[in-house]
């Protein structure tokens, strides 16, 4: 397949990037400097552009199989950044009826799945404060892709760690995971990869956890 992927210098992206390649796929990187991507491959393109500006990325998503976003806040400081720059990709996206999309939101942004104790449900409440910025931020994200012509999949994680890829974890399609406390960065990956032919993810959060 062809795929673009933006936020392809993070965590998530990153390993979306070398797991697509290793998969055999074609990778478009869509980054701000090239310098800071670590990746190199045959089949990977490296597109530089200004993420803020839909017309400079439609040539990035042109003729894709599908998009995969690992853009989001890396700190509260990021908060909105989710939102303003999948505004973007989705503009350029529908401009050249690139249809797949993809992308990394967060488990709390799901519902409280069956099994949480009461302890649970109050470290939930408590990080919805704490990182409330943020999770407005991908809540206005979704909603972005709810009102969107294109078929998207949000990925919706636990605490993410950066352990080694194991392949094997769990997901639910419109909930979370019971107990799902913790996923690495390349499992979302690898779970965002394997979603991309899934049919019943489309337009769905999906919960994935250990």
């Amino acid at each position: 397949m062809k795929l673009t992927v933006f936020g392809a210098t993070g965590g998530i992206g990153r390993e979306i990037v070398e797991q697509a390649l290793r998969a055999g796929h074609e990778v478009t990187a869509v980054v701000r400097d090239p310098a800071r991507l670590a990746v190199t491959g045959e089949r990977l393109e490296v597109f530089r552009a200004d993420l803020t500006d839909p017309a400079a990325l439609r040539g990035a998503v042109a003729g894709r199989d599908a998009v995969l976003s690992g853009l989001g806040a890396r700190s509260r400081a990021d908060a909105g950044v989710a939102a303003r720059l999948t505004r973007s990709v989705l503009a350029a996206m529908e401009a050249e009826a690139t249809p797949r999309l993809l992308v990394v939101s967060a488990a709390p942004l799901g519902p409280v799945p069956d099994g949480h104790t009461v302890v649970d449900k109050a470290v939930l409440a408590l990080i919805n404060t704490v990182l409330k910025d943020i999770y407005d931020d991908l809540r206005e994200m979704e909603e972005q892709l709810a009102a969107s012509a294109t078929d998207w999949t949000s990925v919706r994680p636990p605490k993410l760690t950066d352990k080694p890829l194991t392949g094997r974890y769990r997901s639910v399609v419109g909930g979370n995971p019971g107990r799902g406390r913790s996923l690495a960065r390349a499992d979302v990956a690898h779970a965002m990869l394997a979603m991309i032919d899934d049919p019943a993810t489309v337009r769905q959060g999906v919960g994935v956890a250990y």
